[in-house]
């Protein structure tokens, strides 16, 4: 049996893409609130993301997320799209194929 492994550097890629390029190129409807203001840092954004008849609200700081119904956050495109998509890392990863 093979061992199939991804290039660190993709991996290492992945985890730097911002969260709003990670949503554009999952295909995700989301919206930002222009209403929302950051209290901790000034470059953090509120987004609301459609996913299957849901809306899952994120605030998210360049690649850093946070799930604010779910109480749970974390970094890079990988562990967004796992999240939000019910994801495997093998699945998350091939399904990123579209970030360059």
């Amino acid at each position: 049996m093979r061992s199939r492994r991804f290039d660190d550097a993709r991996i290492n890629h992945l985890r730097i893409v911002p969260v709003l390029a990670v949503l554009d190129a999952l295909g995700l409807y989301w919206k930002r609130d222009a209403t929302f203001q950051p209290v901790k840092d000034k470059n953090t954004v509120r987004v609301h993301v459609s996913l299957g008849g849901a809306v899952v609200e994120l605030l998210a700081t360049g690649a850093k997320w946070y799930d604010v119904q779910a109480d749970r956050g974390g970094g890079g495109a990988i562990d967004l799209a796992m999240h939000l998509l019910r994801l495997d890392f093998v699945n998350a990863v091939k399904r990123l194929h579209a970030i360059p």
